[in-house]
């Protein structure tokens, strides 16, 4: 399996011996060991881990930074060109004392990182025997007759991994030394930190690493010593985090060992290039970059490290929370519109189908808000060729629960009229036939919409305009669309929560999330529904699941179908191949319709609206996304 992008980080802890180095440096190359042979890229040790942080005034003696300076070459020896390590200890520089983090590779020393912050309030006592390295730059220090890189000014680089170097207090001043390693091409930030606990501490520093990761856009690596530290005045944390972009990878609150997590340093450029405009207008610094040998061919991803449906949370109540919030976005917007139009009332087309379902409860929370009546929204049911018993007894149970006008406009007699007006044999199932139906049902919208003085609500979700899964100036059009940033995966999340906030509806909601997907535009068999979407165009959650790493995390296919066949193992490669084909054909050949969308709420970080969040040509080739020259 190729490496995709990510590389695999380890946060490493151990119970620490405060002043006995060989004890100390044993533990740590024990550990080094288990981290190669778990195939990590980089691990780091905490803060001062060869003497232990709570050293005090023994940090003055000569003897333990002897110690520690033969600890390092013991460490050094072992550890080979094939992983990275971070550790810390106590260093002499021009007869002054500096708290530094070493990055060892390939049995070499390659760079040394003093602390920029040294807290001196409260229980932190640190200028007693350490100076600041803050402005250290561009200067040397020889160990062990070898000449290394010293300062703040270092960036270490190992094939595409680009990682600079912060020391606990670093992360909590108001500007970290990270900003300014990130703005130079830092791509992971790691935290050689010793962190003492206190009420309320951990869940605060957890927050402070993973906004971190979110406002530079990167990797962190956080580990910090815990047993074994003096406990003289202090409890310390042993925490250890890896975050990237603002999402926790692994966390641990009680960290003895190794904490793995892999880095997509592809997510990471690719945040950078879209959200990161703020670093063009930066003062850069000159940082130094030192290579740090090769990354291994391979990484291996476990199957429960994708998430199969990335727009809708594992959690239940982190998925209900979503829902509330995402429901109340969409009744917002639409609130809003109405309220600024002054309009009162609202048409909407229900099919009995998840999406209008969908929109039909938005418009009733927007109305809720402005102290509308129900009776103002004009619900049109418009039973067709394909219409089963079963979609419209539902609609008809949903307009009823929820008071609303309802009308009833048969399009048959008009749709056979219009087949004779343009010459079409009603027998030929063609896109002629489907269209002149969902075309007949936007017309009937709007003209009620002009009769009564109301605007026609959008019921068309995400994956159908990424898909191009609607008929052009039929469903295509409304007056205003609550669902164009809605996923279909995530719809019937949406309405089964809705159905669970109000039990009155529950019945009927959960029916309709149970009925198959289907425009419901060809003639059923025996009263059932024989025209699924997902025969055509394939599953849904493939397509989202496309979607998002497509538009979110920019992804070429070779990753996406990768990740899809480990994201779902019970459907079968081709299928998943020629899902993917589906998805960048329709994809690319469908931009025109997206190019005139009514207006809508965005919702989430995906969206597809040309004047905001997607703007692409009409006329590109997928092709494109297949040229190996891209990749």
């Amino acid at each position: 399996m190729s490496r995709y992008g990510y590389i695999k980080v380890a946060a490493a802890s151990f119970d620490v011996s405060v002043a006995d180095v060989g004890s100390n440096v044993n533990q740590i190359k024990a550990l080094i060991q288990q981290a190669k042979n778990d195939q990590v890229d980089l691990v780091v040790f905490p803060e001062l881990s060869l003497s232990g942080y709570t050293c005090g005034d023994l940090f003055l003696k000569e003897y333990l930074i002897k110690q520690c300076m033969d600890g390092l070459n013991q460490i050094t020896e072992d550890v080979d060109e094939t992983i990275n390590v971070v550790v810390g200890l106590p260093l002499v520089w021009h007869n002054q004392l500096y708290n530094c983090a070493v990055v060892i590779n390939g049995h070499t020393i390659k760079g040394i990182v003093p602390k920029s912050y040294i807290p001196n309030y409260n229980e932190f006592y640190e200028s007693r025997w350490f100076a600041s390295g803050k402005h250290i730059h561009g200067q040397t220090m020889d160990i062990h007759g070898q000449t290394i890189p010293f300062g703040t000014d270092l960036l270490f680089r190992c094939d595409e991994l680009i990682y600079g170097i912060e020391i606990c207090e670093d992360l909590w001043v108001s500007c970290p030394m990270g900003h300014y390693a990130c703005a130079n091409g830092a791509l992971v930030m790691v935290n050689p930190s010793a962190s003492n606990e206190a009420v309320a501490k951990m869940e605060y520093r957890k927050n402070l690493i993973s906004m971190t990761s979110a406002r530079q856009y990167c990797g962190y690596v956080y580990t910090s010593s815990g047993d074994g530290e003096s406990s003289s005045d202090l409890v310390f944390s042993s925490a250890g985090m890896i975050a990237q972009c603002g999402s926790t990878i692994a966390y641990t609150d009680e960290n003895h060992g190794l904490l793995t997590g892999l880095i997509d340093l592809q997510k990471i450029k690719h945040d950078r290039l879209v959200y990161h405009s703020q670093y063009r207008d930066n003062e850069f610094m000159d940082y130094r970059s030192i290579q740090c040998g090769h990354l291994a061919v391979d990484v291996q991803l476990q199957p429960h490290f994708v998430d199969p449906y990335p727009f809708v949370p594992d959690d239940l109540n982190q998925r209900q929370s979503r829902c509330k919030e995402i429901m109340s976005m969409q009744s917002r917007g639409l609130a809003t519109r109405l309220r600024h139009i002054h309009c009162k009332k609202a048409v909407i087309g229900i099919s009995g189908g998840l999406d209008s379902t969908l929109a039909l409860l938005v418009t009733l929370d927007a109305f809720d808000r402005l102290g509308y009546d129900h009776k103002d929204i004009l619900a049109i049911t418009m039973p067709g060729f394909g219409t089963t018993e079963r979609t419209r007894n539902n609609a008809m149970d949903l307009m009823a629960l929820s008071g609303v006008t309802i009308q009833t406009v048969d399009i048959t007699a008009a749709c056979v009229q219009h087949f004779k007006d343009i010459d079409h044999d009603p027998m030929i199932f063609d896109v002629t036939y489907e269209n002149t139906q969902a075309r007949e049902r936007t017309q009937i919208l709007m003209d009620i919409a002009n009769k009564c003085g109301g605007i026609v609500i959008g019921t068309g979700d995400l994956s159908e305009l990424a898909l191009g899964w609607c008929t052009y100036n039929g469903d295509h059009m409304s007056m205003y669309g609550v669902n164009g940033s809605i996923p279909k995966t995530l719809v019937r999340y949406l309405v089964e929560a809705y159905g669970q906030i109000h039990p009155e509806y529950e019945t009927v909601l959960k029916d309709i999330v149970d009925t198959p997907i289907s425009p419901e535009l060809l003639p059923g068999k025996d009263g059932q529904i024989t025209q699924k979407t997902e025969d055509t165009i394939g599953k849904y959650d493939l397509q989202d699941f496309f979607l998002y790493h497509y538009l979110r995390n920019g992804y070429d296919h070779l990753k996406i179908r990768m990740l899809a066949r480990i994201a779902f193992p019970s459907i079968d490669g081709s299928t998943i191949d020629d899902t993917l084909d589906i998805f960048y054909k329709r994809f690319y050949s469908q931009q025109f319709k997206r190019n005139c969308l009514p207006d809508g709420v965005k919702v989430g970080s995906v969206c597809l609206s040309p004047r905001g969040d997607w703007r692409m040509p009409s006329d590109i080739s997928s092709a494109l996304e297949y040229d190996d020259s891209n990749q």
